[in-house]
């Protein structure tokens, strides 16, 4: 088997994510996503954490509210 190289996406940390809601329940946002193909998604600290594997693994940009402790 070929080992494969997992690239990580850059991830920022921001004071606040100014009135951003999460794209799924519309709660305020914690973490915002920028996918290359699917443009940008915000996410709760909820589904940002059910999600965390997909959006570390497909996501090029990540950027995380200051004091979310998100789990990727």
């Amino acid at each position: 088997m070929t080992p494969m190289l997992i690239s990580r996406p850059a991830v920022h940390v921001v004071p606040e994510l100014a009135s951003e809601r999460c794209d799924s329940c519309g709660a305020a946002a914690k973490l915002t996503a920028t996918f290359t193909n699917a443009g940008e998604l915000s996410f709760c600290g909820h589904h940002a954490n059910r999600f965390a594997d997909r959006i570390a693994a497909t996501a090029d940009k990540v950027v995380v509210e200051s004091g979310f402790e998100w789990r990727n």
